[in-house]
């Protein structure tokens, strides 16, 4: 899914989308030297060389700085293999159960206006304050997971997840139902900003590859499944057992993260490492290097608010790149509810079938991730092509070896994809061509929503490699306000201009994003050099 195993890596941040320990390079104050963790983010390190390793820690002044020993059994890494992939198949589970909620609620529409006697765009709410809360926890639930790891974030908020279920399920009004749902999505949104950490800490950089691909795809996997098994239990039961299954699921994911993940994340780790020596020891000169951090969790959630913010004010080929994925974000929730109309009325679907049509986007979606080595491919081309020129020119001396704009040829290619696919698909939805026609659209669409998210992610984290968490949180802000308002217009949208010239604007919005990826391929080198936060290592 990623361009190579360093973007897949880099793929860490995208879901720690808040101010992560990555942003302490951004402080000029703070250590002199930067120890990678191993999950994308940084970790001080006070090292001073004159000074002999004492139990691998570092003495400064009357201070101990605990590090790691040698084939430390408290490090994360030396994990037994087998046990590192099954902590990452329950975080990715834990993201595909979230993602999930948030679309399978589109298929108990009909039974929900049914009993509550309110309008379609009053039940889109639920969806929409749901994405909401997707958006807006990581700003919270990422900085506290760097003061208190990650495990800790994972059964807390995951309980929290599972007990806002249990109203969803009984609510006898459709405002409970609104209300609660908001308040799910916070909550299960720890899966989307602390998640993708956990796989970092726990692989090194050359094996990070295939976890972190693995982890990676499950955000997009998720609301594709959700319509899926949703429109099987509406179909044959009541839509209160759409949330009884989510409890079961949730419940079970609960108990296999309170008895089977750890915690992983490195500066933690430390410090309870730190905890234990001073015990044993009884030297409290024993100090791990969170201990020494000043910043307070009000000010770090303050600024995991405020800098993705600057970014988008100040940063055009982060707002226009931004734009374009939430647009994409914004198109496929929107699709949830029009997908029901168009395949029951155009075709005579049954619910279950109309679940079943999502199945289109989701082996879209595989196929855009099968494309992967080919991408992989191109980037270590451009890579070969650059360093022969500088080689050519005698000037590779000082010059880096790699730049952000070969992230996006993804995004490039993707790009006339998702144009094509949504224009195949609007022509397509009549009854007398068959219904396979608008799903292959759909699966076009899909192929090419991959690649543009893929491409803008790793090039986000590439431009603004000091800024890369506060980058991504500013992407991950944009996509769900998108994602949460286009379906609230969506069905009015639909009823008016008719099912092909509704999808046609949709397929001419994304038409007019097209440029811009081969724009900052072209001319992103010149427009980094005036950034204030971009690299300009080039």
């Amino acid at each position: 899914m990623t361009a190579n195993a360093d973007s897949a890596a880099t793929m860490a941040t995208q879901s720690s989308e808040t101010l992560t320990a990555l942003e302490k390079m951004e402080e000029p104050t703070r250590a002199p030297s930067i120890q990678n963790n191993g999950s994308g983010e940084k970790l001080e390190n006070t090292q001073q060389q004159q000074q002999p390793p004492l139990d691998r820690a570092q003495t400064h002044q009357d201070e101990i700085l605990v590090t790691w020993d040698e084939n430390d059994p408290m490090h994360p890494f030396n994990m037994s293999r087998a046990r590192r992939w099954l902590i990452t198949v329950i975080v990715s589970l834990g993201s595909i159960c979230v993602t999930c909620t948030s679309s399978m609620y589109v298929m108990i529409y009909g039974q929900i206006k049914e009993e509550f006697q309110c309008s379609t765009l009053v039940v889109t709410l639920g969806l929409s304050t749901y994405v909401f809360g997707l958006g807006v926890g990581p700003l919270l639930l990422g900085p506290l997971s760097e003061f208190y790891g990650r495990r800790i974030i994972y059964i807390v908020s995951f309980a929290v997840f599972l007990v806002w279920l249990i109203p969803c399920a009984v609510a006898h009004n459709i405002e409970t139902m609104i209300i609660v749902r908001f308040f799910a999505g916070l909550a299960g949104s720890a899966f989307l900003s602390v998640a993708g950490g956990t796989v970092g800490d726990m692989f090194p950089r050359q094996e990070l590859g295939a976890p972190m691909m693995f982890y990676t795809a499950s955000p997009f996997v998720g609301p594709e499944i959700g319509p899926l098994v949703g429109g099987f239990i509406n179909q044959y039961t009541s839509w209160r057992w759409t949330f009884y299954v989510l409890i079961i699921w949730a419940g079970a994911q609960l108990v296999a993260l309170v008895f089977l993940v750890p915690e992983t994340y490195h500066p933690v780790l430390l410090k309870q490492k730190a905890m234990k020596l001073r015990a044993t020891t009884g030297n409290d000169a024993y100090i791990a290097p969170m201990e020494k951090k000043k910043r307070s969790i009000g000010e770090t959630i303050l600024q995991s608010v405020y800098r993705p913010m600057q970014l988008l004010a100040l940063e055009p080929m982060c707002l226009n790149l931004c734009i374009f994925s939430a647009l994409l974000l914004g198109i496929l929730y929107l699709f949830f509810g029009a997908f029901g109309d168009i395949f029951r009325e155009v075709y005579g679907f049954q619910l279950w079938q109309v679940g079943a049509s999502f199945l289109g986007i989701l082996v879209g979606m595989l196929i855009a991730m099968a494309t992967d080595p080919f991408w992989k491919w191109n980037y270590q081309r451009l890579e070969r092509n650059y360093r022969k020129s500088l080689q050519e020119s005698g000037a590779e001396e000082g010059k880096p070896l790699s730049m952000p704009e070969w992230r996006l040829p993804q995004a490039i290619g993707g790009a006339p994809l998702v144009t094509i696919g949504i224009f195949i698909f609007a022509w397509t939805t009549y009854p007398h061509v068959h219904w396979i026609a608008p799903i292959i659209g759909s699966a076009v669409f899909g192929i090419g929503n991959l690649l543009v998210f893929t491409g803008i992610f790793t090039f986000l984290v590439d431009a603004y490699p000091l800024f890369a968490a506060s980058a991504l949180a500013a992407n991950s802000f944009v996509r769900c306000a998108f994602a949460g308002a286009f379906p609230l217009f969506g069905h009015s949208m639909y009823n008016r201009l008719g099912y092909q010239w509704a999808s046609t604007l949709l397929a001419f919005l994304t038409l007019l994003m097209l440029p811009f990826p081969y724009i900052f391929f072209r001319y992103g080198k010149q427009i980094r050099k005036r950034s204030r936060f971009a690299t300009t290592l080039s």
